[in-house]
This record gives C-alpha cells, sequence and structure tokens, in this order.
C-alpha cells in the first residue's frame, strides 16, 4: 500500500524542523500531555515536575516539557476555544505520526495520553464550587469535528438527537455533536473525589453560553432548558469551551483524551469564585499523580 504523503501547503514545517504553530519538533513529544487554556498556568503545572527539559513559546501555544515520577511528561497551552483545539491536535498528533524528514504518515501509529486541566461554570444547582468534573461526554456546539469524515462513527447520535429534541436546537447554530472521553483514561484519573458529568463545549463565552450583556439573546431560555434535559438517566453538568473537539479528534486518531475541570462559577445559583487557583492546583496535582 502506497504511503501517504503530506504537502507542503497541508503541513507547514518550521525551517527548524517544528510544526507550525506549536514550534514543537517531533522528537520533543512526549507520549503525556497536560493541556491547560492559560499559557501562565504552564509555569504552575510544570512546578511540580521533577525536571525541566525544554521550554518553548509561540503565541498562546507554551511548552514545558520534563519529567514528573521519572517519567517524561510536557505541558501546553491551547488558549481559549475550539478552533485552538483543532490547531493543537491536529499538530501533536503530526509530531507522532507524521515523518517530518519524508512527510510520510508512519505505518505504526503512536498513541498519546491528552488530559485537559481546566475550568467550567456548572449548569446544575447542587455542583459546588471546586469541585472538579470529568467530561465524560462532552456536547460540541463549535461544529468542529462536523468538518472530518468518521464523525459519526465517534459520536454518540441517539444522545445527540434527544439533545436538539429536547432544547428545541436553533438550525442556524451548528449540530451538535456528542463524544465519549477515554474509558480507559477516565477510570484511570477519575476517583471518588471526581464528578463525572457531561459538558457542553461553547463556541464563545457570552451568548453562546447565555451570557447577556448588551446583545439581547437569540434564544433566552436554553440554559435552562438545557438543565432541565434527561437522557437515558443523565443531564448536562457544565459548560466550557474546548472539551467536545479535545476527544472527538481524539477518539478519530486514536488517541487517549479526556477533560477534567474545577467548577469555578454556578450559572443555575448566580455564584462565582474569582479565587479559584488554590483549587486548580490541587486539581493538577492530583491528576499528575493518575496520568
Amino acid at each position: 500500500m502506497e504511503k501517504k504523503i503530506i504537502a507542503p501547503s497541508e503541513l507547514i514545517i518550521n525551517p527548524d524542523g517544528s510544526v507550525f504553530h506549536l514550534h514543537l519538533r517531533p522528537e520533543q513529544l512526549t507520549d503525556r500531555v497536560i493541556l491547560v487554556g492559560d499559557p501562565a498556568r504552564v509555569n504552575m503545572v510544570a512546578s511540580f515536575f521533577d525536571t525541566t527539559d525544554f521550554e518553548v513559546s509561540s503565541r498562546e501555544f507554551h511548552t514545558i516539557g520534563g519529567t514528573y515520577n521519572g517519567k517524561p511528561i510536557m505541558c501546553l497551552s491551547h488558549g481559549i476555544g475550539p478552533d485552538n483545539i483543532d490547531i493543537v491536535i491536529n499538530e501533536l498528533d503530526a509530531l507522532a505520526n507524521v515523518d517530518f524528514k519524508t512527510r510520510e504518515v508512519k505505518d505504526e501509529k503512536r498513541r498519546l495520553t491528552l488530559v485537559r486541566i481546566g475550568t467550567s461554570g456548572a449548569l446544575q444547582p447542587e455542583l459546588k464550587l471546586g469541585t472538579p468534573v470529568i467530561a465524560e461526554k462532552a456536547i460540541g456546539f463549535d461544529g468542529v469535528l462536523n468538518y472530518y469524515a468518521g464523525r459519526n462513527e465517534v459520536a454518540d447520535l441517539d444522545f445527540e438527537h434527544a439533545f436538539c429534541e429536547s432544547v428545541g436546537w436553533n438550525p442556524l447554530w451548528a449540530k451538535p455533536y456528542v463524544v465519549n472521553a477515554d474509558e480507559e483514561l477516565v477510570n484511570q484519573i477519575g476517583r471518588d473525589d471526581m464528578v463525572r458529568g457531561n459538558t457542553i463545549s461553547a463556541v464563545g463565552f457570552y451568548g453562546p453560553q447565555g451570557r447577556e450583556l448588551r446583545l439581547p439573546l437569540a434564544n433566552p431560555d436554553l440554559n435552562r432548558r438545557i438543565e432541565e434535559f434527561r437522557h437515558n438517566g443523565r443531564k448536562v453538568t457544565n459548560y466550557e469551551m474546548e472539551s467536545a473537539p479535545l476527544q472527538g479528534l481524539g477518539r478519530l486518531m486514536g488517541h487517549r483524551a479526556m477533560t477534567v475541570c474545577s467548577i469555578i462559577a454556578n450559572r443555575m445559583n448566580n455564584d462565582a469564585n474569582p479565587n479559584y487557583k488554590t483549587a486548580v492546583q490541587d486539581l493538577v496535582a492530583t491528576v499528575l499523580e493518575r496520568i
């Protein structure tokens, strides 16, 4: 079988041999990757490492690689939003599974373990501030996965249909997709100290998550409908902006991927905790011990 060769226009490799946006070289990639949104948070995560081997910064993509408990690991910031996740996961996969000298896709695929640690807003009143919530299912409002072949093979189509029917999905919006986190990884990271939830990945922070400032919302009762939605005993637990494309692309590419977020606001109770950094630090320490 003829090997697939990736054209220069499709995968841009920088003059120093690094991938276009992340500025990482294949030899720097570790099998275990912690993903965070904030570039400054990478330093906090890396402060737990036993050793630090390299640091690369390009735009919002900040990476520190080293070891933890004697094993290679890296932390990478992806910035905000699903579009950045599309960049990050595709470039990490290219680093793992494309020969940068020949541009050929490798015969033997490398499987990465990708854990995103983030912050999130709760959509159920019982979720207390500081609670870690695993996106066991992620509901993508962003549409990213709809651009890739095989989307239906990794999606929970029954859940998608039930959700759209229940909330009265606006046809002007991208069709939602629902993907599970890697079950083995969820069992590895998740214990009794974490809630297993169903997380929405929104395409924005304000209107797309039902926040109204000066502009009125097209569907002002959407959050109420989401909060009331039930399907096979499941309910939507929280909002964020990256879990669904991470888990969807991860599944399509054969990587293990999941997200766990610390709740920093409760949209139903109108509560928020601006002093959430300690809770996030504790969550980072926990994930590093279990990954």
